[in-house]
């Protein structure tokens, strides 16, 4: 018999799943991206909420599950630091920052830490 490179039909499975660097856990209260309800971070994350910019309120967090652009050197209300851009890695949106350097030594706790906006945020599974 002819070799097909196709599988049969009864064995294709076609979904519509999302693209995540991770699924969280149902079990956990997760924060989710607004746009398209992809998996941002877990609540055990977060490690403050009482942060505001110029533009909009933002949480801080250890690890998120995003994509991460290129760091570039940004002039914020704190001084000077490297940052890259966050973004959802399914709808491709930018949600905030890493920040990736502080240059003045007050700011060294920042290193390595994830903002997100809540504009493009939504709580997700768990919450009462």
């Amino acid at each position: 018999p002819e070799l097909s490179e196709e599988p049969p039909a009864e064995m294709v499975k076609m979904t519509k799943s999302k693209t995540f660097q991770a699924y969280l856990p149902n079990c956990h209260r997760t924060y989710s991206c607004i746009h398209c309800r992809a998996h941002l971070a877990n609540h055990d994350e977060l490690i403050s909420k009482a942060s505001v910019n110029v533009i909009s309120p933002f949480f801080i967090f250890f690890r998120v599950n995003v994509g991460c652009g290129p760091a570039e050197e940004r002039v914020l209300l704190t001084g000077l630091h490297a940052v890259a851009d966050i973004y959802c890695e399914n709808c491709k949106t930018t949600l905030g920052w890493k920040y990736e350097h502080a240059f003045e030594s007050s700011q060294k706790y920042k290193e390595g830490k994830f903002i997100i906006e809540l504009a493009h945020m939504i709580k997700d599974n768990g919450w009462e």
